[in-house]
């Protein structure tokens, strides 16, 4: 029954046959993980024929590395969109972290899809760091906003690799019980990230100068 009405409510429409494999797999890693997807599943919920996926992936590996770069493009988004809204380049910090940990939260499964591709590559993708517009150099770029020197690129780099560790860090033990004292205290899951990040950011500051 969910097959069908999958394939009901997702109408496969001629020429994003890609685009809606990725959805389709992207779904279903969210709602049943990484065990439940194959070509074939993935063909059954965008509602097209066994046979249609391979017009664009070989085999599940490409599949699932489309998944990730389509997550990465996503946290892309989700940090431009909170460095744009943050009051000051300090703010901006904090809701970057804040932003990624929600990422990592909302889409947990599209999340470690999105390293464990990169785990095997032993590398960001392609494009992560040198590429201007990603998420890499957005953070690189605020913490220059903020006052860091843009010609210690040593120190740069570091302060930026600190911080997207300390995120990625937040991440995965965000549901620790050790942190619940602190989140009642805060007033909630969100305040607690921002007062983490809060401190990460200054002291990532203060070593540059």
């Amino acid at each position: 029954m969910r097959d069908s009405q999958a394939a009901e409510a997702r109408p496969y429409h001629h020429g994003d046959l890609r685009r809606a494999l990725i959805d389709a797999a992207s779904r279903l890693l969210e709602a049943e993980g990484p065990s439940a997807l194959s070509l074939r599943a993935v063909a059954r919920e965008a509602g097209v024929s066994p046979a249609a996926p391979y017009h664009h992936f070989k085999d599940k590996g490409e599949l699932l590395e489309a998944v990730a770069g389509e997550g990465w493009t996503l946290l892309d988004g989700a940090i431009a969109k909170a460095r744009a809204e943050a009051a000051t380049p300090a703010d901006a910090l904090d809701e970057i972290g804040v932003a990624y940990v929600c990422f990592a939260r909302e889409n947990p499964a599209i999340y470690r899809v999105m390293y464990d591709t990169a785990r095997d590559k032993e590398a960001f993708p392609d494009g992560m760091e040198g590429n201007e517009d990603s998420a890499y150099c957005k953070v690189r770029d605020t913490f220059i906003d903020a006052g860091a020197n843009p010609n210690e690129v040593q120190e740069l780099e570091l302060s930026t690799t600190a911080a997207w560790c300390s995120a990625h860090g937040l991440a995965e033990m965000a549901n620790f019980k050790q942190f619940q004292h602190l989140k009642d205290a805060l007033g909630g899951e969100t305040a607690f990230f921002r007062a983490v990040f809060k401190r990460l950011g200054l002291a990532a500051i203060r070593a540059q100068d």
